[in-house]
């Protein structure tokens, strides 16, 4: 019995033998290679990419945070804010619970002379609104924003009066209005009084109307310049002030033909 069982593991074992010498060496390569390459890559790279963040979320661009923000988050997330940042009691809550990191954005340095801004646009400038009043924040400016909320048509004149009505009444230090070309919102802005809003296209413009004119309202068009150029001009114009007497004497006539058809 032993022996007939020994034979039959012996023939098994040379059946073994045989099909695997058939086997052809190319065919068997890949699938070696397959087995050796199959799981590359895709674990490191998305553990490396996680390690390699410095936060979880970014809520960098918001003065306020609420629930809303913070639901979503793990236990342990880290949550990138601007400096100036403030809770609702809800988000302080949530935050404290969660054990959530803050990572607090600071602000770059910046030579921005004014410390709050009004904000405004039509649907064309919407998204252009949106990305200079998160780098205002980043500068530490304190920004109001009066609209519009999305890219649905509005009507521009009532942006740009909600955003001169607060300069004009020195409820902010400056303001921003932005539509397609920016002509139709400085129109509408000087007719409320002390607003003097100025078109300008290039740095060389916002300075201008700042050291000259005394301008308080920058009117920029998002079908005119890029994204990054319409920074620079908002920069420059919030760096800029008014400093020469003659100047000074010239904005004063401006003001005084503007009493003239106020009475």
């Amino acid at each position: 019995m032993v022996k007939a069982t020994d034979e039959t593991r012996d023939r098994v074992r040379e059946l073994v033998r045989q099909v695997l010498a058939n086997v052809p060496a190319d065919a068997a390569e890949p699938v070696v290679q397959a087995e050796a390459h199959s799981p590359e890559h895709i674990v490191v790279n998305s553990l490396k990419d996680k390690l390699s963040m410095e936060w979880d979320r970014d809520e960098s661009s918001k003065l306020l945070l609420t629930e809303d923000d913070i639901r979503g988050l793990d236990h342990g997330s880290r949550l990138r804010i601007n400096e100036k940042a403030k809770f609702t009691p809800l988000a302080a809550d949530l935050i404290r619970d969660r054990g959530i990191e803050l990572i607090k954005k600071t602000s770059r340095s910046s030579s921005i002379k004014v410390r709050s801004v009004a904000i405004g646009s039509d649907h064309g400038g919407f998204k252009a609104k949106e990305a200079l009043k998160a780098k205002l924040a980043e500068r530490g400016v304190n920004v109001r924003d009066f609209g519009t909320d999305s890219e649905d048509a509005v009507d521009y004149p009532d942006f740009a009066h909600a955003v001169a009505k607060a300069v004009g009444a020195g409820h902010v230090d400056a303001g921003i209005l932005i539509d397609g070309a920016g002509i139709g919102s400085a129109i509408a802005a000087n007719k409320v009084p002390n607003a003097r809003a100025a078109q300008c296209y290039s740095v060389a413009l916002a300075k201008n109307s700042r050291e000259h004119n005394s301008a308080n309202i920058l009117s920029l068009g998002a079908g005119q310049n890029s994204l990054d150029e319409m920074w620079q001009i908002a920069e420059t114009f919030l760096s800029s002030e008014i400093t020469e007497d003659r100047h000074k004497k010239r904005v004063a006539k401006i003001d005084a033909i503007d009493r003239q058809y106020r009475k």
